[in-house]
């Protein structure tokens, strides 16, 4: 018996010694010829830019000489930019006010489409075509819309004795103009959202109108913390996608260059759009300073996580899963 029992966990260190079977190492193989299109894809176009990027962020990047080790003086020259905090705050104000507004409209639109009435499909196409409209032809409708002289807003405007603003060339217009883009632009999110509705199981639904509950109490305290999961899902891409805001506002300035002046001011009116990704394509692409560029692209990529790590932590508090004890 005694020699039974110390022989015995003798065992597992042995067949851990041995390693993987030969069927194991095979199949090993074989998964890794699977997915080597995707690893090669990965490493290629993925981890190497983003390697290259970082080593470029300490150097001063020459397009026909080598390049110029320079530690930390793209970032100490980053944050010493005035336009760099500007771009910053505008996207920042994009993220705070632009992303909560689409989520809650979002939301709203989707109850009414999930409310059971005649033509229901239809509406529900209404409101998601926008959303699969090309952005470029998308961006010019609106800049023909917001027009100060003859666009359809102003001149709807003007039908009840209002004053149209200037949408795209006074700053406090601009970035007005651009959120109502946005929320025109919604359709996406209104389908998840959609999604979510109709996953809310009926039986909470029914056992909360037995019990006397009105429908904003349902809708408050049954069908919002039912769907906060989706609401978590679709403000951690809201903020990731307003944090790389670019195509709009670059239209935009693209639209006021062929109707007035002779060059592209990007950020145009008085830096009002420059959101910080115009400001990184203006380094980079403008001015060739890629070194310059990197930094800004990875400052970028360190407050996005942190935002996301942000969310994650707080939505602890307000997410609500069917399987958690």
């Amino acid at each position: 018996m005694n020699a039974q029992s110390s022989a015995a966990p003798l065992r597992p260190v042995a067949a851990k010694r041995r390693g993987w079977s030969a069927r194991t190492r095979r199949n090993f193989v074989t998964g890794l010829l699977f997915i080597s299109p995707w690893l090669i894809g990965f490493f290629l176009f993925i981890l190497y830019p983003m390697l290259a990027s970082l080593y470029t962020s300490f150097t001063e990047f020459h397009l026909k000489a080598p390049s110029e080790w320079v530690g930390l003086a793209n970032y100490a020259e980053m944050f010493a930019d005035k336009r760099f905090w500007v771009a910053l705050y505008n996207t920042s104000f994009m993220v705070v006010i632009a992303v909560p507004l689409i989520l809650f409209c979002s939301f709203i639109c989707a109850v009414l489409l999930n409310l059971k009435l005649w033509g229901q499909s239809i509406y529900r196409v209404i409101f998601f075509l926008p959303s699969i409209v090309p952005i470029v032809a998308s961006t010019m409708l609106w800049i023909w819309i917001f027009n100060t002289n003859n666009g359809l807003l102003n001149t709807f405007l003007g039908y009840f004795g209002l004053p149209g603003p200037n949408w795209l060339t006074d700053p406090t217009w601009s970035k007005p103009s651009l959120i109502i883009l946005a929320l025109w632009g919604m359709g996406s999110t209104i389908v998840i959202y959609l999604s979510g509705l109709q996953d809310v199981p009926l039986s909470l639904l029914e056992a909360a109108e037995l019990d006397g509950a009105s429908w904003w109490q349902r809708l408050w305290h049954v069908t919002i913390p039912m769907i906060s999961p989706i609401t978590l899902f679709n403000l951690v891409l809201g903020v990731i996608a307003m944090f790389q805001y670019f195509v709009q506002p670059f239209i935009f300035a693209e639209a006021q260059t062929s109707s007035g002046g002779s060059d592209r001011i990007l950020g145009s009116p008085l830096d009002s759009t420059l959101f910080y990704s115009i400001y990184l394509y203006d380094k980079a692409f403008v001015r060739l300073k890629f070194g310059y560029a990197s930094a800004m692209a990875w400052v970028l990529f360190v407050i996005i996580l942190i935002c996301t790590l942000l969310i994650m932590r707080w939505s602890e508090q307000w997410t609500h899963y069917e399987d958690a004890r």
